[in-house]
């Protein structure tokens, strides 16, 4: 892939500056056939980029590298299996706790049905050099899905995860859908004991991604919700002084669908200034749109469309110190689609959209990932393998 050149036309007073705003190629450390990206930035500013590798006969190996020094260091093993449930939606993660541990998960098969399988996750407490024995964040045993993890930091520092959980799906996934997919959370000690596990909601969408962040108040959860006339708006739960609130819509789209759309939203924190990226089809029209709170989550505004027209959705999204949010997403195009990325003004104004990289828009293209190291943007994407790219902040 050749450097990507954007020119980006910024006035001023009296005469325009053309700037030149570089979304570069990093080589990948992901080999042919890759998949499943997922990027994470450490407390220290670090990126690590994990990825699935498929081995053949039926065998897979979780992988990831480290930004350092502008290239990405030697990939290293995570686990390797040959039961997983490896999906283009449901994709593996990695997080750094403050700690300066790690954590990663994959999702195992759990049974014979092709929705049945547990979270799976594993600490490294050396850097990435060893990874400990994986254990399941759920206890309710059923052969049932359990997929769609945010991992995050809570308060103190421990590792903390919510997921989508089918243990009330009595048919399971896909036979009919007999009760309700649910939301659930625990937190981890350093030791691996399970801690304030709790159902966060007991009717979400399916199998769209959840994402969760920190607030100065407390960790803010995102997540497709699901009423019981198929509306499929996002919805935003927080934890507040060790208790976590009911339930509340973000934006009142009314997106009204008798299935999953498989695009979930995606949060952003600082402080108590919160930013909310998602996608909608309501009224046959469809948006990808941003919204702020400026109370932890608790209230939001009216949200801003962010898409330039065709979106395919699958966002991501993170705030600059000056209260801006940076949304990422795939825009269809005739014959493909582009990787986006725009700024968006605290007060809502709308900078010009930046192309990333071309990229299909089909499942097997995944989900474009946009963490911020410094001063610069990473992405990932998936074409024929993992790629990669960083991009200084426009």
């Amino acid at each position: 892939m050749n450097k990507l050149r954007i020119i980006i036309v910024v006035a001023f007073w009296l005469s325009p500056i053309l700037v030149l705003a570089q979304a570069r190629e990093l080589p990948s450390p992901a080999g042919a056939g890759s998949g499943q990206p997922n990027l994470a930035v450490s407390p220290d500013g670090h990126a690590h980029l994990s990825w699935i590798e498929r081995l053949g006969e039926g065998r897979f190996s979780l992988r990831f590298a480290t930004l350092e020094k502008g290239g990405w260091s030697a990939p290293r093993v995570i686990a390797e299996g040959a039961n997983w449930f490896v999906n283009w939606a449901d994709f593996p993660s990695m997080i750094a706790l403050p700690d300066g541990s790690l954590a990663a998960h994959w999702l195992v098969k759990s049974g014979a049905g092709t929705y049945a399988y547990d979270v799976n996750i594993s600490r490294s407490f050396d850097g990435g050099k060893t990874w400990s024995k994986p254990f399941v964040p759920h206890r309710d045993g059923t052969q049932t899905e359990h997929g769609f993890v945010s991992m995050f930091a809570a308060r103190d520092g421990s590792l903390a995860a919510v997921w989508l959980d089918g243990r009330e799906m009595k048919g399971g996934h896909g036979q009919g859908d007999h009760g309700n997919m649910t939301l659930r959370y625990v937190k981890i000690t350093r030791d691996g004991a399970l801690t304030d596990e709790a159902a966060l909601d007991a009717k979400v969408c399916e199998c769209c991604q959840t994402s969760a962040a920190m607030t100065a108040d407390g960790p803010v959860v995102v997540y497709r919700d699901r009423s019981d006339q198929e509306i499929r708006d996002i919805s935003v739960i927080r934890l507040k002084d060790g208790k976590w609130s009911q339930p509340r819509s973000v934006a009142q789209d009314g997106w009204q669908l008798n299935g999953c759309p498989v695009n979930g939203p995606a949060v952003a924190a600082s402080g108590r200034r919160v930013a909310v990226a998602w996608f909608t089809a309501a009224g046959n029209a469809q948006r990808v749109k941003l919204a702020f709170s400026n109370d932890a989550g608790e209230t939001f505004g009216e949200p801003v469309v962010v898409d330039d027209g065709a979106p395919v959705g699958r966002v991501d999204v993170l705030l600059l110190a000056d209260g801006s949010a940076m949304v990422c997403w795939l825009e269809k195009l005739p014959g493909g689609g582009e990787v986006r990325v725009r700024r968006v003004r605290p007060d809502g104004k709308r900078d010009q959209s930046l192309t990333v990289a071309p990229s299909g828009t089909a499942r097997s293209n995944g989900f474009p990932q946009m963490p911020r190291a410094g001063n610069t943007l990473v992405f990932a994407w998936t074409g024929a393998r993992v790629f990669t790219a960083t991009m200084p902040l426009p």
